[in-house]
C-alpha cells in the first residue's frame, strides 16, 4: 500500500481516514506475467520484509518495550498459574469484563425484564435471581425501542416486586432510551461499512467519565445502519464493541432477536441475521418459551404466567451452563398497570413431597396385587395405585407418576415380573421388591 493506510493509524485514526473499499483501491498486487503464477523471489521479499534481530541468548526474555515492528516471535516463559489475574466476572459467568456477551430470544418471551431484573441486581448488589454480581457496580442500560415512561414503568415494577429500594441503586443506575437519544455505530455506504467513531468515542467518554462497568444495549439491531444478514457487516460492527468494552475496560451485553423459528426450540445461533454476532462474543445465551406440555409436566397448567428456560449454550471462557427457569410474575403498580417481572423458578423435582412412609404405603397397596406396568392398561395401571396413595392425578401427573415408578424399580422396592392374565398371555407386571423401612 502507499502508506495512507498506516500513517492514518499511527494518527488516531480521525473521522476522515480512507475507508474500506478505498484502502483495497490502493493496494499494490505484485506485477506477473498472465503465464507466469510465481512469488516474487525469496530475495525481494526479504528486500520487503525486515524481522527484527535477537541475540539467542536473550529470546526467552522479549524487551519490555516494543518497536512497531518487533511483534514475533515471542519466546514462552511459564509462570505460576497462580500469579494469572483470574477472569474478571462481573455477573454470574455471562457477563466479563473487557467482553462482549449475547442474550438472543424470541420476542416476547421475557429478554428485556430479564435484563432489567439483572441490571438491577448488579447496581444494588443483590443476588435477585440467584447470580453472583460482583460488588459496587455501576450498570448503564440503553434500551433502543421502548419509551422513558415504559423503561420507569418496568424497572420500577421490578424493584417492587424484588424489594429494591431507590438508595440501593442511587448513582449506579444509569437508563437511556433510543427514543431520545438514537444510537447508530455504522453505516453501510457504496463503499463498504463505516464505522462511525465520533458515536464509539462518544459512548467511551461517557463510560470512562460514570464509570460504568457493565453496558446493556437493547437490541443489537437498532443499534447499527447495516445489513444484519451481512456478515462481514456484522462481523466489524460485533468487533467494534469488543474493542469499546476492552477499551473502557467494561462488559457489553448485546440483545438479539431470534430468526423464526417455526416451533422448534432456539439456540444462540438461531439469532436473527448473520452468524457473526455470535462468533464476536465470549459468552452466549438462548431464552425459550416454555410450551403447554412442559407446563403439563411441571405441574402449572393452570399458571397463566409465562414460564421461560435461561441456557448458555455458547460459553468461551466457562463451562456451557444447564438451564435454568424464570417466570413471569404480574406486578400491581399503584397507578392500576400490571406489569410482568422475571422470577426465579425452579422445576419441580420428581419426589417433592414424596416420603419413605409413602413408598411404604404403596408397597401396601400393591402387595399381592400384580398391576400392570405399561401406563396404557387403563384402571390396571401400577401408576393408579401410586397416584392413589400420593394424592395426584393420573392425567396431570402422568409423566412424573412413570418417572416415580421407574426410579423405585431402579433401587429395588418395586421389581418388574412376567404375569399371566386372564386372557392367558404373559404381560410386564409389577410386585413388591425390597420393603422400605421409615
Amino acid at each position: 500500500m502507499d502508506g495512507t493506510f498506516d500513517n492514518w493509524v499511527d494518527s488516531g485514526c480521525p473521522d476522515d481516514g480512507p475507508s474500506v473499499a478505498g484502502q483495497m483501491n490502493g493496494m499494490r498486487m505484485p506485477r506477473r506475467d498472465q503465464n507466469n503464477y510465481d512469488f516474487p523471489s525469496g530475495d525481494q521479499q526479504a528486500n520487503d520484509v525486515r524481522m527484527p534481530s535477537r541475540d539467542p541468548n536473550t529470546f526467552d526474555h522479549p524487551p519490555a518495550v516494543r518497536t512497531r515492528g518487533d511483534f514475533l516471535p515471542t519466546g514462552f516463559a511459564w509462570r505460576d498459574p497462580s500469579t494469572i489475574p483470574p477472569w474478571p466476572w462481573v455477573y454470574g459467568q455471562h457477563l466479563i469484563r473487557k467482553q462482549v456477551s449475547v442474550t438472543v430470544a424470541p420476542g416476547g418471551v421475557g429478554k428485556s425484564s430479564l435484563t432489567i431484573c439483572e441490571v438491577l441486581a448488579m447496581a444494588s448488589g443483590h443476588e435477585l435471581l440467584g447470580d453472583w454480581t460482583a460488588p459496587n457496580l455501576k450498570v448503564w442500560i440503553y434500551n433502543l425501542e421502548d419509551s422513558r415512561d415504559e423503561l420507569d414503568r418496568r424497572i420500577i415494577a421490578a424493584m417492587q416486586h424484588h424489594n429494591v429500594t431507590p438508595g440501593e441503586i442511587k448513582g449506579k443506575l444509569f437508563v437511556d432510551t433510543g427514543r431520545e437519544r438514537a444510537l447508530s455505530t455504522a453505516v453501510q455506504t457504496r463503499e463498504g461499512v463505516q464505522i462511525i467513531k465520533p458515536e464509539m468515542d462518544a459512548l467511551a467518554h461517557e463510560i470512562e467519565v460514570r464509570g460504568i462497568d457493565v453496558l446493556v444495549i437493547d437490541p443489537f439491531v437498532s443499534s447499527h445502519q447495516v445489513g444484519e444478514n451481512d456478515n462481514g457487516a456484522i462481523d466489524l460492527v460485533a468487533k467494534e464493541w469488543a474493542r469499546l468494552a476492552d477499551r473502557c475496560n467494561c462488559a457489553i451485553e448485546l440483545v438479539h432477536h431470534t430468526r423464526k423459528t417455526n416451533g422448534e426450540e432456539a439456540t444462540t445461533e438461531s439469532g436473527r441475521g448473520a452468524s457473526a454476532l455470535l462468533s464476536a462474543a465470549r459468552s452466549g445465551r438462548v431464552l425459550n418459551k416454555m410450551n403447554d406440555e412442559m407446563k403439563a409436566e411441571a405441574g402449572v397448567q393452570d399458571d397463566p404466567a409465562t414460564y421461560f428456560a435461561v441456557t448458555r449454550d455458547k460459553a468461551n471462557l466457562a463451562p456451557v451452563g444447564k438451564r435454568e427457569w424464570r417466570r413471569m410474575a404480574s406486578v400491581h403498580l399503584s397507578n392500576g398497570d400490571s406489569v410482568g417481572v422475571a422470577e426465579v423458578w425452579e422445576w419441580p423435582d420428581t419426589f417433592d413431597g414424596v416420603t419413605v412412609k409413602n413408598l411404604l404405603s404403596v408397597q401396601h397397596a400393591i402387595e399381592e396385587k400384580h398391576p400392570r406396568y405399561s401406563d396404557q392398561a387403563g384402571d390396571d395401571w401400577a401408576g393408579c395405585i401410586v397416584a392413589d396413595v400420593l394424592g395426584m392425578d393420573t392425567s396431570a401427573d402422568r409423566k412424573r407418576l412413570k418417572r416415580i415408578i421407574e426410579t423405585w424399580l431402579k433401587s429395588g422396592a418395586l421389581v418388574k415380573v412376567q404375569v399371566r392374565c386372564e386372557d392367558r398371555k404373559e404381560r410386564p407386571c409389577l410386585e413388591v421388591g425390597k420393603w422400605a423401612t421409615e
